[in-house]
C-alpha cells in the first residue's frame, strides 16, 4: 500500500516509460501518415470529442469499481484486526479453571488457541497472495501442522481446530453457555472475513472492461493526433502524447488496484496488518519474544 502523498518523477517514469514510448511512436507515425499518405483527409473534431467523453465515463466507472474492491478488502482486514484482539481478550479472560490444578492445562490451551489464530492469519495471507509461505507452522505443533497441511484449505482447517478446543472448554465447564456463544460467534466472523477475502481474490474483474478501455484509449489518441495535426502541425505529436498519458495513467490507476491482495505496492498491506495483529496478541499473552513491526520500503509503500 502506497503511504506517501508524493511520487518522484523517477518512480512515475518507471511505471509509465513503456506506455510513453509507445504513445510517442504512435503519435509520430499517425502524424507522418496524415501528412504524407492521406494529406487531403480532414477529420471533424466532433469524433474525438464524443469518443473522449464516452471514454472518460468508461474509465471512471472501472476505477470506481476497482476502488470498491480495494476498499472492501481493506475493511475486511480492518475487521480482522479488531476481532483478533477481541478473540484473544475473550480467550484469556472469559475462561475460569474449575480448580487450581486445572490452571496449567488451561493456560496451555489458551496459549495454543491464541497462537493458532496467528497461524490462521498467516495461512490466509499466504493463500490470498498465492505465495508459498509456511510461517503459519511457527505457531502450530508439528502434529497439527501436518494435519492441516493435508487439507486443501489450510486456514479453514485451522478454524475447525479452534472450534474443537472451544467445545472442549465448554464441556469442561471452563466457560459458560453465554461466553461460549460469544466466542463461537467470533469464529463465525473469522470465517465470514475469510470467505469475503476469497470471493474478492477468486472473482476476476471482467476482462472486457480492461481490454476495450485500453483499445479505445489508443484509438482516441490517434484521432486526437489526426485532428490537432491539421492545425498545430508537428506539435500534435506532443499534444497527442500528453492527452494519451493522462488517459492511460488514469486507466492504470484503476488496473493497479483491481486485485487488492496481490503482492504489489498498490495492494493491501497484508504483511503489516498481519504483523501488527501478531505483535498485539503476543503482548496480550505476556510473551517477550516479539517480532519487529513491518517497516515501509523507501518510505513510499508498505507490503
Amino acid at each position: 500500500m502506497i503511504i506517501t502523498r508524493h511520487l518522484r518523477l523517477k518512480q512515475i517514469l518507471r511505471l509509465t516509460w513503456k506506455t510513453d514510448l509507445f504513445l510517442i511512436v504512435s503519435c509520430g507515425l499517425t502524424y507522418l501518415i496524415d501528412v504524407y499518405v492521406i494529406p487531403d483527409f480532414v477529420l471533424p473534431a466532433m469524433f474525438p470529442t464524443l469518443l473522449g467523453t464516452a471514454l472518460a465515463f468508461f474509465i471512471g466507472f472501472m476505477n470506481n469499481q476497482a476502488y470498491d474492491r480495494w476498499w472492501e478488502a481493506r475493511k475486511i482486514w480492518g475487521a480482522l484486526v479488531n476481532d483478533s484482539r477481541s478473540w484473544t481478550r475473550g480467550i484469556l479472560h472469559y475462561c475460569a479453571p474449575v480448580s487450581e490444578e486445572d490452571q496449567p492445562t488451561l493456560t496451555q490451551v489458551q496459549t495454543r488457541m491464541v497462537h493458532r489464530h496467528i497461524s490462521f492469519l498467516y495461512a490466509l495471507k499466504s493463500n490470498l497472495r498465492s505465495l508459498p509461505d509456511n510461517t503459519y507452522h511457527r505457531y502450530l505443533s508439528q502434529e497439527e501442522a501436518n494435519q492441516v497441511d493435508q487439507q486443501s484449505n489450510v486456514h479453514n482447517a485451522i478454524l475447525v481446530n479452534q472450534s474443537k478446543d472451544l467445545e472442549w472448554l465448554s464441556r469442561q465447564g471452563i466457560i459458560d453457555g453465554f461466553r461460549f456463544m460469544e466466542l463461537n460467534q467470533m469464529i463465525v466472523r473469522f470465517c465470514d472475513s475469510m470467505g469475503k477475502s476469497e470471493r474478492i481474490k477468486n472473482t476476476v474483474f471482467p476482462t472486457t472492461y480492461y481490454y476495450f478501455n485500453n483499445l479505445f484509449i489508443w484509438f482516441f489518441v490517434i484521432l486526437i493526433t489526426l485532428v490537432s495535426g491539421q492545425t498545430i502541425g508537428p506539435w500534435s505529436i506532443l499534444f497527442g502524447w500528453l492527452i494519451g498519458f493522462v488517459f492511460h495513467t488514469t486507466h492504470l490507476i484503476g488496473v493497479s488496484i483491481l486485485d487488492p491482495f496481490e503482492n504489489v505496492p498498490t495492494g493491501i498491506s497484508l504483511n503489516q496488518i498481519t504483523r501488527t495483529i501478531e505483535i498485539n496478541l503476543l503482548q496480550m499473552l505476556g510473551e517477550t519474544d516479539i517480532p519487529q513491526p513491518v517497516k515501509p520500503i523507501n518510505d513510499v509503500y508498505v507490503m
